[in-house]
């Protein structure tokens, strides 16, 4: 299915409103060997926002992730995406439906020129992944696009720039234009600054703030500071389960929050490094 025809179906699906949430868990869980690491999770995440899930080591927010976009079974609970039942669906076609998760989806090959990996993703959203007998100029079709896509990134002056020599924050900017390169519904953001200088932790929350216009955006992210400053919603995990959601500002000030992250209810929870 190509994203036009994956267009079509997902508009084909008339119950589904803009008010309806484009994420929808209900119980979710999931058991490794007689250990819950996910515990019925309810997760809501709404159209056109940036909605964070966040908690201390072992919160279970990696696995999370991986029951959503379905690289692990899950053991019980569902799934909705657009209004869909995805639970059991397979990882490549939660993909295609408009779910897409970056840094992992994504492919940034070192050797390959900046624009080349842009414009192989691209080939693969239109399903040109596997003609490479094709001549470059038989490709050149997509170079507009692309682009387009490093432009938004601020990568154009790097276009013709090995991917090997970018600095770390940029391949992560790149990577994010591959993602995009896919046309994602559904962003699934994964520790997105992690590893970051302070400098490297602004570019990428700016840019992430200018890629979720039209789109909607699910991260996992440690820094409290980009919490803070991007996300219109957050979900706190303990122990694989929902311990609260709100605002920033009320989970912030959530006594459960505080001593789940910081051991007491007198800490805080502050946006260190705040982007």
């Amino acid at each position: 299915m190509r994203i036009g025809q994956r267009r079509q179906a997902t508009s084909a699906i008339q119950h589904v409103t803009p008010e309806d949430p484009i994420l929808l868990t209900r119980g979710l869980g999931k058991d490794f060997r007689g250990f819950t690491a996910v515990q019925d999770v309810d997760l809501q995440v709404a159209r056109g926002t940036i909605h964070a899930l966040i908690g201390p080591n072992g919160a279970g927010k990696t696995t999370c992730f991986n029951l959503l976009t379905r690289f692990l079974p899950v053991s019980r609970g569902t799934i909705l995406f657009n209004g869909v039942d995805i639970t059991r669906a397979a990882a490549q076609d939660v993909a295609r439906r408009g779910m897409i998760r970056s840094f992992q989806i994504s492919s940034v090959f070192a050797r390959m020129s900046v624009l080349d990996n842009v414009r192989f993703a691209l080939q693969r959203a239109t399903g040109l992944t596997y003609q490479f007998w094709r001549s470059r100029r038989a490709l050149s079709h997509l170079d507009q696009r692309a682009g387009e896509l490093l432009e938004m990134v601020g990568l154009a002056a790097d276009a013709g720039r090995p991917t090997v020599e970018l600095p770390y924050g940029r391949k992560r900017a790149l990577e994010i234009a591959t993602t995009l390169a896919t046309e994602p519904e559904l962003m699934l953001l994964d520790e997105p600054t992690q590893g970051m200088g302070h400098e490297d932790v602004a570019r990428i929350t700016e840019l992430i703030r200018r890629v979720a216009a039209g789109r909607t955006v699910l991260m996992v992210e440690h820094n409290m500071g980009v919490v803070a400053g991007l996300c219109d919603r957050i979900t706190v995990l303990a122990r694989g389960a929902v311990l609260a959601e709100g605002s920033y500002a009320e989970i912030s000030t959530d006594p459960a929050v505080l001593e789940a992250y910081m051991g007491g209810a007198d800490a805080t929870l502050a946006p260190a490094g705040h982007a």
